[in-house]
């Protein structure tokens, strides 16, 4: 069976701006490079297919789709929980 072939994309979002928009996106040794450098921030990172699918698609400096608000809020949950415990 073939591998699946490596995806990523990274989004910015700041409060006040309408929708978060895609930063990077990428698939094989770009996926690599943007997974890399959000480890080496330590941006935390959050596996989803699905997501991931749609994200690659868009191009960078674009705000997310309405479509996709809900997914997109679970990984903010998700960060916002991560980073719980982060004082800067």
């Amino acid at each position: 069976m073939p591998r699946e072939t490596l995806r990523a994309a990274a989004l910015h979002y700041e409060r006040g701006e309408r929708a978060p928009r895609v930063v990077a996106r990428g698939e094989g040794f770009l996926a690599e490079r943007i997974l890399a450098a959000a480890r080496e921030h330590g941006v935390p990172i959050h596996e989803d297919r699905a997501l991931v699918q749609v994200l690659t698609k868009l191009d960078v400096d674009t705000e997310i789709p309405l479509e996709i608000y809900q997914a997109v809020a679970e990984v903010l949950a998700f960060l916002y929980r991560a980073n719980a415990g982060v004082r800067p």
